[in-house]
C-alpha cells in the first residue's frame, strides 16, 4: 500500500491502496496496520479541501490535524497518487 510520507500526521499514516485508485484521489487515514478497519477516508478536491468520507475511529481534532495536512500538501499527494491513477480529484470532470 503505497504511503503518501513515511511519518505519520496525528497519529496515522496516510495511503491509498493499488486497488483503490479506480476511485478519484484520496487519502486513507489508519494505524501501523495500514487496514481499512477503523481508518478514515477523505476525497481530495482540486484545491486541497477535503470531503470526509468515512471518519474511522479518528476524533474531530485529529481529522481537522489531517484535513490541514492534505491542503498544504495536497499538490506534493497528487503527484504520487497520478503515478498509479488516470483519476483526478474527487468533484472533477473527465
Amino acid at each position: 500500500m503505497p504511503k503518501y510520507f513515511e511519518f505519520k500526521v496525528a497519529g496515522y499514516y496516510l495511503y491509498f491502496t493499488s486497488y483503490c485508485v479506480i476511485e478519484c484521489m484520496h487519502v486513507h487515514a489508519s494505524d501501523s496496520k495500514l487496514t481499512e478497519t477503523g481508518s478514515a477516508k477523505f476525497f481530495v478536491k482540486d484545491n486541497g479541501d477535503t470531503v470526509l468520507q468515512k471518519r474511522g475511529v479518528l476524533t474531530d481534532r485529529e481529522i481537522s490535524k489531517i484535513q490541514a495536512f492534505i491542503k498544504d500538501n495536497y499538490i506534493e499527494m497528487y503527484l504520487k497518487w497520478s503515478k498509479y491513477s488516470e483519476k483526478g480529484y474527487f468533484g472533477w470532470e473527465e
